[in-house]
């Protein structure tokens, strides 16, 4: 594809970001989000007639919501105010709240406050848009890119509809990368009448959006700018030329947000599931996004535990050497023992007896929390607990044939649980052949 390109926001004659420029003006010109607004959705018709209530609109980055918001108050004849909770405050709201109400009385006026990044506010802040929200002197439509669910509170929500926004597809990266190179400008080196974008350049580049369109745009700028202030600017952009541009991509990836326990979910589970490859991915993902590394080997250890228990016993050894190791050696060296640890895991037998047994046991002891200690267990340190009958009838085990007195340790309520019964596989087979002789050795006994 032959371009005429501008210098863009640094460079060029209008110094606005290509993102800014590329973005829609027309409901028609949108891209993605078919679930939302395709012919017949109840959001599409919702703008077309003009009657939109407040909502959230859930979402990545780059995935249109600050677009969409724009879009509805275009289509709806409403101001259209911008707020971002992460620079401004709950004052700024009230002096919004008041610029409403004079528009409103003034000229009928409805007003739309988008509050980017909402989630950003903490529940209390969020009460300030509730009673303007039920009034109707705002129409709200917060953006994030947070679980709704989490993140705002549970009046505010109550009053929004959410939708939920997907990352674009490839299909539509292009479009936006191809219509945003036929837009570019004249402002070419004296020595250059166009510049061309191979197609495996703009593969290159849909591939590293990543379905972000923001993304998309600003990394075609980036390269736009570096090519065209070169000595002598190329006449076509390769792959090739824009990998050699582009920073390493940082992989879309929030620590303290939803998509932390979405990865590390899909960790655990596919370690449960003793899927290699897809839980060195979910590693890899992790660990290139930025995750605290002492993070990712307590959940390991856990997972030893909770997972794998006593059908290898051997798997919490490696994974608590795994976490000293990495400790002892940093990165990246130390992200070998990690993945070691992984591996160990996805491949041993699994087993969640333990954990199972655990709560049983837990739960036991919260519905039967008085239960007295049967007498001939008891410790009877004094004369007085001796005349009591405290330890009376007491059999010491190592004096019994077989090690086994077959008394009783549970309290009267419990006697005959079983909430442990270990697995078929691996040590746990072993176990159970143990469990079973030493009630064989105790009936006998009795």
């Amino acid at each position: 594809m032959t371009v005429h390109p501008s210098l863009f926001s640094t460079i060029g004659s209008t110094g606005t970001p290509l993102a800014h420029r590329m973005r829609p003006k027309k409901l028609g010109e949108f891209l993605g989000q078919e679930q939302l607004l395709g012919k017949g959705k109840p959001l599409r018709e919702a703008i077309e007639r003009g009657i939109v209530g407040s909502m959230v609109l859930w979402g990545p980055p780059g995935s249109g919501k600050t677009t969409l918001a724009r879009l509805v108050a275009n289509h709806t004849d409403r101001k259209f105010v911008l707020f971002s909770a992460v620079t401004e405050g709950v004052p700024r709201v009230r002096e919004i709240i008041k610029e409403a109400q004079h528009r409103r009385s003034i000229d009928g006026c409805n007003t739309i406050l988008f509050c980017d990044e909402i989630h950003r506010f903490n529940k209390a802040q969020q009460d300030a848009f509730l009673p303007w929200v039920e009034e109707g002197i705002i129409t709200l439509i917060g953006a994030t890119t947070e679980n709704p669910s989490f993140e705002l509170n549970a009046a505010l929500l109550s009053r929004l509809r959410v939708f939920v926004l997907e990352p674009l597809k490839p299909e539509h990266i292009t479009s936006i990368i191809q219509n945003a190179i036929k837009c570019l400008g004249n402002d070419l080196p004296e020595n250059k009448s166009s510049i061309s974008v191979t197609k495996n350049g703009i593969r290159l580049l849909v591939r590293n959006a990543d379905g972000d369109a923001r993304r998309a745009l600003n990394t075609i700028e980036a390269v736009w700018e570096h090519a065209i202030t070169l000595e002598s600017a190329p006449d076509s952009l390769s792959a090739d030329f824009i990998e050699s541009v582009l920073e390493r991509r940082l992989a879309r990836y929030d620590k303290s947000g939803e998509e932390h326990y979405n990865l590390i979910s899909a960790l655990h589970k596919a370690i449960r599931g003793s899927d290699v490859e897809a839980a060195l991915y979910w590693l890899a993902r992790m660990i290139d996004g930025g995750e605290d590394p002492m993070y990712l080997a307590r959940r390991i250890v856990r997972i030893a535990l909770e997972d794998i228990g006593l059908a290898d016993p051997r798997a919490l050894q490696v994974t608590l050497q795994a976490k000293d190791a990495y400790h002892f050696l940093g990165k990246p060296e130390g992200e070998l023992a990690l993945v070691e640890a992984v591996v160990y895991l996805a491949t041993a037998p699994k087993s969640n007896r333990i954990y199972e047994a655990w709560n049983h046991a837990q739960q036991a002891a919260r519905v039967h929390p008085a239960e007295p200690v049967p007498r001939h267990i008891r410790n009877a340190p004094t004369a007085l607990m001796k005349e009591l009958g405290y330890g009376l009838d007491y059999r010491y085990d190592h004096t019994e044939g077989g090690h086994a007195a077959g008394q009783e340790y549970l309290p009267d309520c419990l006697k005959g649980v079983r909430w442990y019964e270990p697995t078929n596989s691996g040590f746990e087979k072993t176990l159970a052949e143990r469990i079973a002789w030493w009630s064989n050795q105790k009936k006998s006994i009795r």
